[in-house]
Order: structure tokens, then C-alpha cells, then sequence
């Protein structure tokens, strides 16, 4: 991390890594100039709370769902797992055959329902691709937080619901009474954990759309590639990827003054 700081005041081919020349601030005035980064900005913060509230909102549905008892319980929760199990290549790959737009799979059962695409070019299109992206990363993230949540609710005391439910409570109430004191925690820390792993996230992009089109898809971590590995700029890339890094750091530091908050409440 501390290379990485350094190489950010520096001007830095790829080409030539060994021959640094100090700029100072130049790399980050550049990106505040450049109207670019901030379109890559707000995607990464809109992608960024997407990927927090969908994977943890339906996780916990989900969670919820599967912590009752019904037959193939078993099988379900095993099943719940298998996006989260593939690998992101793998799934990007089988994702952008089945979004083809000439024998792609998604957009024939779109047009048979009458929600068609014209000329079914979902991922180039600057208005559905980003869509699809975070649907996408939804979908693969989600049961992770599907299976730590199903942990938590284990330790929710049942005696607690039951004298909840027969005082009259609702499930809603139930919930709030019962169960949401106990995996609040929980839900927190899978929070910060999924605003971070969304920093993270190359490979669907990358293979899927590559940033693009027109940059819809560009997050700072696809940013940071591009600099890099196509323009050969490693200074301009090592500071776009010490800002991905305050926004880490910033994020935990929010996760511990909550924490703290909560249990002093709970105290």
C-alpha cells in the first residue's frame, strides 16, 4: 500500500517501471479535472449501494425463508449456493453467451413476452447494461449473504419469538422484537463486507462490457485497469486506486463508530 502511495505522486510507464519522475499532486489534480472520473465515480458509489442493500435485503429474504422447516430444506440451502460457489469467469462467460444478441437465450425469452430488446443488445446499450451488471452481481453475491445470515438466526432465541407471538405480535413486530436485536450485528458486517468486495469486482465487468459502452459500466477498479494495462500510466492508476482505498478506509471507520454506537445503546 505504501509503494502504491509513492507511485501516485509519480509519473510511471508501464513500458519503463523503473524510471519514476516525481509529479506531487499532478496524477490527482488530473483526475478532479478530468470529467471522466467523476462519471466513473458516481457508477462505482451507485454500484457500490446496490451491491450492498440487494445481496443483504434478499439474503436475509432469503435467509428467512430457509430457516423454517419444510421438506428439502437440505437441498435448498445447498442449492442457494452454487452463484456464489462459481467462479466469476466462468460466470461472466456463460452470461454473455445467454445475453448474445443474435442467439442469446435472455433476449429470446424477452421478445416471446413482449419485452424485447430491438436488436437485443442488452450490454450495448449505455442505459440496460449497467442494469444487467448489477443484477448480475447481485445474483452472485447474495447467498453469501444468504448462509452467514441463516447462521445468525440460529441463535435467536425461539422461546423470545413464541412469548413475542403470543402477546400478540405480529411478524413484523416478531421480527423487530426478536429477531433483528440479535442478527443486527450480523447485517452490519455483511454490509461493510459487500460495499468492499463491490470496490473489488473485475472480472464480470471486464469481460462483460470492459467499462463500456460510453463508460457506463466503468467502476474505479475497471478505471484503475484501463490506466494501467491499456495507457500504461501507472501513477495515474496507483491514485485512483489510493482513492478506492479511502473509500475502504472510510467505509470500516463508518462500520466501527456504528458498532460502538450500538452497543453502547444496547449498554
Amino acid at each position: 500500500m505504501l509503494q502504491e502511495i509513492r507511485l501516485s505522486f509519480t509519473q510511471t510507464s508501464l513500458l519503463s517501471p523503473n524510471k519514476n519522475i516525481w509529479v506531487g499532486l499532478k496524477n490527482y489534480t488530473a483526475l478532479l479535472s478530468d470529467p471522466t472520473f467523476f462519471q466513473v465515480l458516481t457508477t462505482t458509489l451507485i454500484y457500490l449501494v446496490v451491491c450492498v442493500v440487494g445481496p443483504v435485503g434478499i439474503g436475509l429474504l432469503t435467509a428467512l425463508l430457509l430457516n423454517g422447516k419444510f421438506a428439502g430444506r437440505g437441498i435448498a440451502r445447498a442449492l442457494v449456493t452454487i452463484p456464489w460457489a462459481a467462479p466469476g469467469v466462468a460466470v461472466a462467460l456463460i452470461l454473455t453467451w445467454m445475453l448474445n444478441a443474435q442467439y442469446g437465450i435472455v433476449n429470446r425469452l424477452l421478445d416471446a413476452v413482449g419485452l424485447g430488446v430491438p436488436g437485443g443488445n442488452i450490454m450495448n446499450s449505455p442505459s440496460l447494461a449497467f442494469p444487467a451488471i448489477l443484477i448480475i452481481t447481485i445474483w452472485q453475491l447474495f447467498p453469501f449473504c444468504c448462509v452467514v445470515l441463516v447462521s445468525a438466526l440460529q441463535s435467536v432465541s425461539q422461546d423470545v419469538v413464541e412469548a413475542a407471538e403470543m402477546d400478540g405480535a405480529g411478524p413484523v413486530w416478531s421480527f423487530r422484537a426478536a429477531t433483528w436485536p440479535v442478527i443486527k450485528p450480523t447485517v452490519t458486517l455483511l454490509a461493510v463486507l459487500s460495499a468492499i468486495w463491490s470496490l473489488r469486482i473485475f472480472e464480470i465487468i471486464w469481460i462483460m462490457t470492459q467499462g463500456g459502452p460510453d463508460n457506463a459500466t466503468s467502476t474505479l477498479v475497471i478505471n484503475l485497469y484501463s490506466q494501467a494495462f491499456t495507457f500504461h500510466q501507472l501513477g495515474s492508476a496507483a491514485a485512483i486506486g489510493v482513492v478506492g482505498i479511502v473509500i475502504s478506509l472510510f467505509l470500516v471507520s463508518a462500520s466501527l463508530l456504528l458498532t460502538r454506537r450500538t452497543r453502547s445503546e444496547d449498554q
